[in-house]
């Protein structure tokens, strides 16, 4: 309470934009008239998050730290753009982190490790083939950027992962919106221990009339393909093949509305689908999920409601709180899982190139049959889950030559 008092006596700020968009992503686009410039970007995420999980699919943690990725960027021509650096991070408290790249705080997939900070080459060559027809090579725009739903990708990612590297088209047009990206997560040599692992995705959004319509509506669809093998690796434990799919379709509309105070309502309904093409790492061969939500933007904050319901579902990248088994208690799944999402975020820009924000959650797994080799089949009760974020983003850009040929 004394959280929602603060934000509301701050009467003297502009209406926020969004969570996602001001703290979470990238800006994609290439400027005709940045030919020339040679330009310093900084990119800094500070955050602070706690996750009070109490059911079983996960357990719960904090995540204090920050990322850092400072990088230069040249446009030689109208549509093209090159830009290196670094990604750093560390978290408040660590001593070491893995050598290679991870997507989750739990699991290290490399022995060797750094001191310090989890550091990255960033390395990206954009080519513009038209206005809207973008090819980038590198460095990808990912994470956040793909815009997935959450029980295909975990927001929280933006904290803890690493930039995706690989190849990636995106394209926008009136009717579409498209992006499709391959991230090369594990490279092996020969002898390597650990398996080779990529990563296919897709979103696409059909727009059935203009987003600034004063109702809108939009078809979303949506892919992400985890393949782990590789031949050069006998050795390699589990040696076995995996190949997993999430995949979703569904239908949103938004609503405008001519009001001062209650400026937006969306609706949406996701059907999500689960299958295991390779392998039997996971105990489910195919399952599916569906999640309605609804969001309304009202003054300065945005507010979320949702239900999600499954069946032998098994997320590769989203929250695993969407999952139908458990993360951390080997054995344990659960006969179904339904559960009730409520959110509440407030972001603020505040000025160019800086921003903040604040949201917290709560997701509601409700009773339900569910078995663990300790206890076999039995009822598992209510459990809430919470989750609570403090973020700061900073992404200023300088120039610091116009050469002219």
């Amino acid at each position: 309470m004394l959280l929602l008092a603060i934000l509301f006596s701050m009467g003297c700020l502009p209406i926020n934009a969004q969570m996602d968009s001001l703290l979470f992503r990238e800006d994609a686009r290439i400027l005709p008239e940045g030919k020339g410039e040679l330009k310093l970007n900084i990119d800094n995420l500070n955050f602070v998050r706690d996750n009070e999980y109490k059911s079983k699919q996960a357990k719960g943690y904090t995540l204090p730290g920050f990322w850092l990725q400072p990088t230069l960027s040249f446009q030689p021509l109208k549509n093209l753009k090159v830009e290196a650096g670094v990604y750093m991070m560390r978290y408040w408290g660590a001593n070491k982190y893995p050598n290679l790249n991870y997507s989750d705080i739990a699991v290290w997939k490399g022995d060797q490790t750094q001191k310090g900070f989890h550091c990255l080459p960033v390395f990206r060559v954009q080519m513009a083939l038209s206005p809207n027809f973008h090819i980038i090579l590198g460095t990808l725009y990912g994470k956040n950027n793909h815009r997935l739903a959450e029980p295909l990708y975990n927001p929280e990612m933006g904290l803890t992962a690493d930039p995706e590297a690989g190849v990636q088209i995106l394209w926008e047009t009136r009717p579409l919106d498209f992006d499709m990206w391959v991230n090369w997560e594990s490279f092996i040599f020969r002898d390597d221990l650990h398996q080779e692992a990529f990563t296919f995705g897709l979103s696409t959004r059909f727009k059935a009339n203009r987003p600034t319509d004063k109702t809108h509506v939009y078809f979303p669809l949506q892919a992400v393909f985890q393949h782990r093998g590789g031949e050069i690796n006998p050795d390699a434990k589990p040696r076995d093949v995996k190949t997993w799919l999430n995949a979703a379709a569904g239908i949103g509309i938004d609503f405008r509305l001519r009001n001062r105070l209650f400026t937006k309502l969306n609706l949406e309904a996701t059907a999500c689908y689960f299958g295991q093409q390779a392998g039997s790492l996971l105990p489910f061969d195919k399952g599916y999920g569906i999640y309605a939500k609804a969001a309304a933007d009202v003054w300065r904050f945005r507010i979320h409601a949702g239900y999600w319901h499954c069946k032998d579902f098994a997320t590769v990248l989203g929250n695993p709180l969407f999952g139908a088994l458990s993360t951390y208690e080997e054995g344990f799944l659960y006969d179904g899982s339904s559960m009730a999402v409520a959110k509440l975020e407030y972001s603020q820009p505040l000025g160019k190139g800086f921003a903040w924000g604040i949201h917290a959650d709560v997701y509601n797994t409700l009773k339900t049959d569910a078995y663990s080799p300790a206890e076999g089949w039995h009822e598992e009760g209510n459990a809430l889950n919470f989750a609570a974020g403090l973020y700061l983003r900073i992404h200023p850009s300088f120039l610091l030559k116009r050469f002219q040929w």
